[in-house]
């Protein structure tokens, strides 16, 4: 986002604005784990004061993004293996109730968008086209968790992920772990086509646990 483009949208919703270009830096690795991310420079690279800026990191610390370190300033944060584990944790809970609500309510034409999201993976993962996977795969997720109707759940699960992205990344580099992870995806979309909330909150809640389980066997520091 240019200069020019904050100029025309400064309003009340600003420090909003802020916070979302400031994560999609963030997701997009433009800042790494660690990294000190500077108010001046901010607002001197979107031209505004640093009033905002403060509000969008506070904003950011709140979701688990970044950290307010006490007389050193706010960076991105890094999460340990132990503290990834304990997200997934929840993450399992979260998904596998969101994979049984979304088995109750579902849409003929909601079905139809889940199965081409498997093909479109399919092909993906043929292909051992990383990149490719890591982005449908967000998507994949966050199809299913806004589906439920559940504005709350889909909330709290998002933020989970946000947080794991950047940690996330190195344990799917693996090609066994993407197709294992995929193969995962085809269970629970059969589950939920076949509006079985039961099956289907089994299926998505091992999918987490056995990402969790690929995260430690890939994790030698993980305690």
């Amino acid at each position: 986002m240019t200069i020019n483009e904050f100029a025309v949208l400064r309003s009340n919703s600003l420090p909003m604005l802020l916070e979302q270009e400031i994560e999609r830096v963030i997701l997009g690795g433009g800042f790494a784990p660690g990294d000190h991310i500077n108010e001046k420079e901010l607002a001197l690279r979107f031209g505004i004061s640093r009033g905002p800026v403060r509000e969008a990191l506070r904003s950011l610390d709140s979701s688990g993004l970044v950290e307010q370190v006490p007389n050193r300033g706010v960076f991105v944060r890094t999460l340990t293996a132990a503290q990834a584990a304990d997200v997934y944790d929840v993450r399992a809970v979260l998904f596998g109730f969101a994979g049984k609500l979304l088995a109750e309510r579902i849409t003929d034409e909601e079905i139809a968008k889940l199965k081409a999201f498997i093909a479109d993976m399919d092909a993906i993962v043929a292909a051992d086209d990383f990149e490719a996977y890591v982005k449908i795969n967000f998507a994949f997720h966050e199809f299913i968790v806004v589906g439920t109707g559940n504005p709350t759940l889909a909330q709290q699960y998002l933020t989970l992920v946000k947080q794991l992205r950047l940690y996330r990344a190195r344990n799917l580099m693996l090609s066994d772990s993407m197709h294992a992870s995929h193969q995962e995806h085809h269970a629970m979309v059969d589950a939920v086509a076949a509006r079985d909330p039961a099956r289907a909150l089994a299926a998505h809640t091992r999918h987490v646990e056995a990402a969790k389980v690929r995260l430690m066997t890939t994790t030698p520091d993980l305690k």
